[in-house]
């Protein structure tokens, strides 16, 4: 919901008061934000900088980005209020025949990574068949399938315990970095440049999506407001660029989360088959009353959750070289807890995928923050805990107050 005020000179008092009833109106989709800023704000005091340092952002970014991947998919399963705890070992279990196809079958990369992607697609449907044709809980199915998963990738991995991967171009993809065509002034040119593209895009598509909105006689923001926020996004996309720039520059798994989010963003945001999946979401069978095949929606949510789980096996594979016995253990509550805290609701039909990118992030740096002061992996884990119990009490109680 955004305010309109259009036709008059605004005064600073005017966009301060409008940003102040802009925040408590849209509170679960900035919060999140504000969050992260806190948090970041917090760790950058008590390591005296050395959470904000370029090597530890370049880190948790990387570590991020296969729990991020999967906390995309997460948040359309949840949208159309669904669960899916499979993802996890099914990353893992993917993971560890991407590892075997190159390692021991000399496949070539170029052919592995999309037989492993299909693989995941089929997955993901298998899941869709049980609960959108079997009427199947989702929780049923997918536990079945975790344990699944599970037993499959003791079963490939037991021999060796760890398949090891020496092809270079597949781990680039958890360890590489865009090259850098020279240095300026120390930093990665080409990480500069692409944060520049960044910004530009966002400001054109912003503008783009403002005017359409006024011409079609939708309420807008006020243009003071819409500048500040220009200005703001900006501003934090160009910090972030020149702290990554200072290190080794983006990495393939950063570029490849980036491409994920736009993807996902674009198709929930700008097509008809993304109103589809929030229309089944907030109410399945008013849905499937206005011509909605709620059961191909379902399908294709699945489906893309098998996908993105497949590229989060294909990422964490590459960032350890390897595939373990442990590979994909608790990733699928990592992604679920990413999805609550970036702002998705229990209820279903509300969440956005930039938000569980967000959510990713506040929990990944919860855990380097928290790493860098010492904190032990029990007060870890009980903390993580309470954040994720907050996000979840928040969300309950924006609803009562919306109803």
């Amino acid at each position: 919901m955004n305010l309109v005020t259009q036709g008059k000179k605004e005064h600073p008092n005017n966009i301060l008061t409008e940003g102040r009833s802009l925040l408590k109106v849209n509170i679960r989709e900035y919060g999140m934000y504000i969050a992260l800023f806190v948090i970041m704000l917090t760790f950058s005091i008590l390591t005296d900088g050395l959470f904000m340092s370029s090597r530890n952002i370049s880190n948790l970014l990387d570590a991020t980005g296969y729990i991020a991947v999967l906390a995309v998919g997460m948040t359309l399963v949840i949208v159309i209020r669904h669960i899916d705890l499979s993802v996890g070992f099914a990353a893992g279990f993917l993971g560890a025949i991407a590892a075997i196809l190159l390692s021991q079958a000399g496949v070539p990369v170029y052919f592995t990574i999309p037989i492993i992607l299909i693989l995941g697609i089929v997955v993901g449907l298998f899941n869709g068949v049980l609960v959108a044709s079997l009427g199947i809980p989702s929780f049923v199915a997918s536990l079945a399938g975790m344990l699944i998963f599970r037993g499959a990738l003791l079963n490939v991995t037991e021999k060796t315990g760890t398949i090891i991967v020496k092809d270079e171009h597949f781990n680039a993809l958890g360890n590489g970095y865009i090259p850098s065509w020279f240095k300026l002034n120390d930093l990665n040119f080409l990480s500069l440049l692409l944060g520049v593209l960044i910004i530009m895009l966002f400001v054109y598509f912003e503008v783009s999506k403002r005017r359409d909105k006024i011409k079609y006689q939708f309420e807008v923001i006020s243009s003071g407001m819409f500048t500040v926020k220009l200005i703001f996004v900006s501003a934090i996309i160009a910090y972030i660029t020149y702290i990554i720039a200072g290190y080794n520059g983006f990495s393939w798994t950063v570029i490849i989360m980036l491409l994920v989010v736009m993807i996902y963003h674009f198709l929930t945001t700008s097509t008809v088959l993304g109103r589809h999946i929030y229309a089944v979401g907030s109410n399945p069978e008013a849905a499937h009353l206005s011509g909605i095949n709620v059961k191909k929606i379902t399908y294709i949510v699945f489906g893309s959750m098998g996908l993105l789980s497949a590229l989060s096996g294909i990422l964490f594979t590459a960032r350890l070289q390897s595939a373990t016995t442990t590979a994909g253990t608790l990733f699928e509550l990592d992604a679920i807890a990413a999805a609550y805290v970036g702002g998705v609701s229990a209820a279903g039909g509300v969440g956005k995928v930039t938000g569980s990118i967000i959510g990713a992030i506040v929990m990944a740096s919860l855990s380097s923050g928290m790493n860098l002061m010492g904190v032990g992996i029990s007060y870890q884990y009980m903390i993580r805990g309470g954040v994720l119990a907050i996000a979840v009490i928040f969300d309950v109680m924006t609803r009562r107050k919306r109803s």
